[in-house]
């Protein structure tokens, strides 16, 4: 239950990461989360400024076990971000709620794909409402820290 007194991090955990740097041509996935734990998660993918006629595909894929067969989630892919469309320094979210998994998938990645040209980019994916709290507890390793 969301109190007046609660934080965020109580609430949100960082589950997954595109980690920022200049990406090149061809697709980077994000490490797999277990969504299980997880009522929603939220998506966020940023690109800095676009290399000549550049362009990103972003879209969500579930399997049904860790390292299984990936396939695209329906609906869970962004409108293409490119160079000539002027989204340099852009930011799109996508949000998924467990219940728009296929039936028996519990495992989830993004996939961000470059084509033509590098792009600087970075993806975090957020858990949020945590079935055992506090969601921080399911932070991915690389989280240095939390401030309160």
């Amino acid at each position: 239950m969301t109190t007046i007194n609660s934080i965020p991090t109580e609430r949100a955990a960082i589950v997954a990461v595109i980690n920022p740097a200049e990406h090149g041509a061809g697709a980077t996935d994000s490490s797999e989360v277990d969504h299980s734990g997880f009522n929603t998660t939220q998506w966020t993918l940023q690109v800095g400024a676009f290399g000549g006629s550049g362009t990103v595909d972003f879209k969500l894929q579930s399997a049904s076990s860790s390292g299984g067969s990936f396939s695209d989630i329906t609906g869970k892919s962004i409108t293409q971000l490119t160079e000539a469309g002027s989204d340099d320094n852009k930011q799109v979210v996508i949000n998924l709620r467990a219940d728009e998994l296929t039936s028996g998938d519990r495992y989830v990645k993004a996939v961000m794909t470059l084509a033509t040209a590098s792009t600087f980019a970075s993806m975090t994916g957020l858990g949020f409402d945590a079935r055992h709290a506090p969601a921080s507890d399911n932070d991915l390793s690389s989280v240095d820290e939390i401030v309160s």
